[in-house]
């Protein structure tokens, strides 16, 4: 079954299908879809399409490590990892340079389990 519906001044198909969940799960879906006045379907759809476009920017990465000094010794050039916070992470060195002999880097930019470095000089 589909049906067109206008969102956001766009017009989108909607189609439907069956979804299975826990009871529990349900119940709790309702309790939310109410609390927001909406129809069970509308906080389903806005759930989904949250999740599907999350800013990946909140990660624990970006939010503990951007902006972090590391020193020299933290990194491994053999292992291609950086020693972040008790964790080990792979790295990169803006413009896939190598390694410098400089005392600090700065993480730039985390994606996943892999931190963008650039020497402080």
């Amino acid at each position: 079954m589909q049906k067109k519906v206008k969102t956001m001044a766009v017009e989108d198909e909607m189609s439907s299908f069956l979804f299975r969940l826990p009871t529990s799960l349900k119940e709790e879906l309702e309790q939310k879809a109410a609390e927001n006045h909406k129809s069970i379907s509308a906080q389903l759809r806005d759930i989904v399409r949250d999740a599907l476009h999350k800013d990946e920017s909140g990660s624990l990465e970006v939010r503990t490590f951007l902006g972090q000094e590391i020193d020299l010794s933290s990194i491994d050039e053999e292992n291609g990892l950086v020693y972040v916070n008790g964790i080990y992470y792979r790295y990169l060195i803006e413009g896939n340079h190598k390694k410098e002999n400089v005392q600090k880097y700065i993480v730039i930019e985390a994606n996943g389990n892999i931190l963008t470095l650039r020497p402080l000089t």
